[in-house]
């Protein structure tokens, strides 16, 4: 229904300059909004209502001067008129969350300090105080970098104290030698979606629909043990005691598509992203497969065998049988050794699990190792156990860490 015209739609109401109501000034309002989100009021004590204006409506004539309410007068001190690098030691006592989805809502001067990503690089090299990230990208990302390394430093805090820890005893007749994270419960190898795929001494790879409470859905049988597995929409690959990487396509059988001898010992290590097949092997090379070439392009030959390794683009970080670190930077297809660390591990590193802000290992020297991904890594937290963790999986609130002692190591981190 139609509403009949107002006053407010004459137009000759908008001729007349005598309307005593004054409009709020935005950045006055925007000063008072952040005034009470950085200053919440104390328990039991109500709010106090900022004023819009800048003049007192005590009297009736307060309001006559228009120009009064255009903006604040000339010296009155606020919050926006701070220099910005005490804005932003102000938002370093805020919730790094809070500070990127919530200050760019109240004006245009915090949205455009919040945007710059010089920012976020200052607030997170303030946290570590050491070189970071270890390999330098253009399109590192600051924010959400710095949100992840806050919560791992605020959860292991105090040596982790605060992490609920227990322990999965029953169902298993073996050791076990790798973790995956599934929707919220532990698996071995490797999993996507959810599908699992697991790779045995028995030479087999089996794959389970975890939809289907479980069912297996299809099984590979090989003619070596299968040490390590990397799983993707398009491909299933794996690397054998037999010194073989072998790909195939789950989406059809699986099919087998192909089998190189990649190295001359067995393969220990394997990962595969949408360009390159990556391997490492106990003949002390890593060698980088290029799926489009349908050919090797890189091999590194280290002065140790790599056991597991962890990858986000560009960055490769991998522990080897001597308890060192190593971290490859990939240079337009092609991986350099950028750093080689000792994190204090007495023997070699079976699992390790980085991410932009966390970096956790584990060691056949007993110990899970918590860590930030600085240059060097910085050890926050060590946990001993009675017998050797052969995997780690972190994944939301969850880490994970398989024992020889035939059970799972489980901590619940604080949200």
């Amino acid at each position: 229904m139609e509403l009949p015209p107002g006053p407010r739609d004459d137009p000759r109401a908008w001729e007349d300059d005598s309307d005593p109501e004054s409009e709020p000034d935005p950045d006055l309002q925007a000063e008072a909004y952040v005034a009470r989100v950085l200053s919440p009021p104390k328990v039991g004590q109500a709010p106090p209502r900022a004023p819009l204006l800048s003049v007192s409506i005590a009297s009736p004539g307060a309001l006559e001067p228009r120009a009064a309410s255009k903006g604040a007068p000339v010296g009155v001190p606020g919050l926006l008129s701070l220099p910005p690098e005490l804005l932003l030691e102000i938002c370093a006592y805020l919730d790094a969350r809070l500070v990127l989805h919530v200050l760019p809502r109240v004006c245009h001067t915090l949205r455009d300090l919040v945007r710059d990503h010089v920012t976020w690089r200052l607030r997170a090299q303030r946290r570590v105080r050491a070189p970071y990230p270890v390999v330098e990208e253009e399109d590192f990302d600051w924010p959400t970098a710095c949100i992840e390394l806050e919560q791992h430093l605020s959860r292991w805090a105090e040596d982790g104290r605060w992490a609920e820890y227990f322990c999965l005893a029953d169902g298993h007749f073996a050791s076990i030698d790798s973790v995956l994270l599934l929707q919220g419960w532990v698996w071995s190898l490797a999993a996507l979606d959810h599908r699992v795929c697991s790779g045995s001494w028995d030479s087999t790879v089996k794959l389970w629909d975890m939809a289907a409470d479980g069912q297996q859905f299809g099984e590979i049988k090989g003619k070596a043990a299968v040490l390590c597995l990397s799983y993707r929409p398009d491909i299933l690959v794996t690397g054998t005691y037999d010194k073989k990487v072998t790909v195939y396509d789950p989406r059809v059988g699986p099919a087998l598509v192909k089998s190189r001898r990649l190295h001359s010992s067995a393969v220990l290590a394997l990962l595969a992203d949408d360009r390159h097949i990556v391997s490492g092997s106990e003949d002390r090379t890593l060698v980088v497969f290029d799926r489009r070439a349908d050919s090797v392009v890189q091999r590194l030959q280290l002065d140790s065998y790599l056991l597991c390794m962890s990858y986000q683009e560009p960055q490769l970080w991998a522990g080897d049988n001597q308890g060192l670190l190593h971290v490859f930077a990939n240079r337009s297809g092609r991986f350099q050794l950028v750093r080689s660390f000792d994190v204090g591990h007495r023997s070699q590193i079976t699992g390790i699990k980085h991410s932009l802000g966390a970096l956790y290992t584990t060691s056949t020297d007993k110990t899970i190792r918590v860590h930030v991904p600085t240059d060097p890594p910085r050890t926050i937290c060590t946990r001993s156990h009675n017998n050797v963790l052969n995997g780690i999986c972190a994944e939301g609130n969850l880490v994970v860490a398989a024992s020889g002692g035939l059970s799972l190591e489980v901590w619940r981190l604080q949200a």
